[in-house]
């Protein structure tokens, strides 16, 4: 009976283990497991192959550190309006960057803050770990837009250039009663000067003239109206300095510039070269219109100054000892003595005392004098 039982077991766990065969075989053709490989790791532990599990290969990106940036002191800063923000004092101010914690300088002034006085200020609006760089202050300007002389000289040259006879703004000048002091506006008012009231008389060549700034409100309380009177120039050369009777000029000392048309003369001179290498003779002022008249030039033989006359021709050379009886420069014609004959002779200036005479009976009778030096 024992024995029975044996082989019924026997037969039981035969069809058991056939049956499972089949449905895992079964199972593997129709494709719902994935066909199995043997690992070294489940063939040590368990022995045969171990069933294939499904990976997915997964790259898992780096999350990027940010960067932390610490609030920063500035050393300068320039603001345009009438208060200075955080963000003008300190970079990297965060969400605190427009708040505003002074009053700023006046128009076009600079002044400075203290850093305590910053670190104190903005710890109120929760910027902390603020980094001074080791600076005592800060120092705060206060932008501005200068309106200076030459701005509003520049405004009347365009009202007035081409009416009531007058030439193109080029060659017209303006002379104001009372000296034009700059004055500083608003930085981002960026209109034109604007005519209120213009009064021109074409006669005298005087005007009175009323302007404005639109947008500045500063500007409004500022003094805006000028008189003077405006006046047609021409291009002169004028010493940069005063030059003294007898000076030389040098191209260093004149330049070109719009001078009054009263001061117009048909011997102004225009041309640097026309000066440069002369002598003045007077006194020349500074930014004066210059005519030739005023100057001569250079003397490289005094009068009565001791000179040699030479007389060339091809292959011989004669000189002989003179006196200057006038004074002369360079290419003048002046007359001279030969001091051994008492005759007088007329005389090239050559260089400094030196004379030459050219082939005339006089230089005849230079060459044939029997004390000449012959070489």
């Amino acid at each position: 009976m024992i024995f029975s039982t044996m082989i019924r077991s026997t037969i039981r766990l035969a069809a058991l283990s056939a049956l499972t065969t089949l449905a895992l075989a079964g199972a593997s053709a129709a494709g719902e497991f994935p066909a199995r490989t043997p690992t070294p790791e489940f063939t040590q532990r368990f022995g045969g192959a171990p069933i294939k599990v499904l990976t997915t290969n997964v790259v898992a990106h780096a999350i990027e550190t940010p960067v932390v940036t610490r609030p920063t002191l500035k050393a300068e800063a320039t603001v345009i309006g009438d208060v200075v923000r955080i963000g003008d004092l300190i970079e990297n101010a965060g969400e605190a960057a427009e708040v505003a914690i002074f009053r700023a300088p006046d128009i076009g002034q600079t002044g400075t803050v203290p850093a305590s006085r910053v670190l104190e200020a903005v710890l109120l609006h929760r910027v902390l770990g603020l980094d001074t760089r080791g600076l005592a202050e800060v120092v705060v300007t206060r932008a501005s837009r200068p309106i200076t002389g030459k701005d509003i000289e520049a405004r009347i040259l365009r009202a007035l250039a081409g009416q009531s006879g007058l030439s193109d703004a080029s060659s017209l000048t303006v002379a104001f009663d009372n000296e034009i002091r700059p004055m500083q506006v608003e930085a981002a008012i960026t209109a034109e000067l604007r005519i209120v009231r213009l009064g021109y008389d074409p006669r005298s060549g005087r005007f009175d003239i009323s302007l404005e700034l639109p947008g500045s409100a500063i500007a409004r309380k500022l003094p805006m109206r000028f008189t003077g009177s405006i006046g047609e120039t021409f291009e002169a050369l004028v010493p940069t300095r005063t030059i003294a009777q007898g000076e030389v000029v040098r191209a260093s000392d004149l330049v070109p510039a719009r001078r009054p048309k009263s001061e117009a003369a048909p011997n102004v001179i225009s041309e640097a070269e026309q000066a440069i290498g002369m002598v003045a003779k007077r006194a020349l002022r500074a930014g004066q219109a210059v005519r030739q008249s005023d100057f001569a030039k250079q003397e490289v033989i005094a009068r009565n100054g001791s000179v040699t006359i030479s007389y060339e021709v091809p292959g011989v050379t004669v000189s002989i000892r003179g006196q200057a009886l006038e004074p002369g420069a360079q290419g003048d014609l002046i007359n001279v003595l030969n001091v051994q004959s008492k005759k007088t002779l007329q005389a090239t200036v050559t260089g400094p005392g030196r004379v030459s005479v050219g082939n005339t009976t006089a230089s005849a009778r230079v060459a044939t004098l029997p004390s000449n030096n012959t070489r």
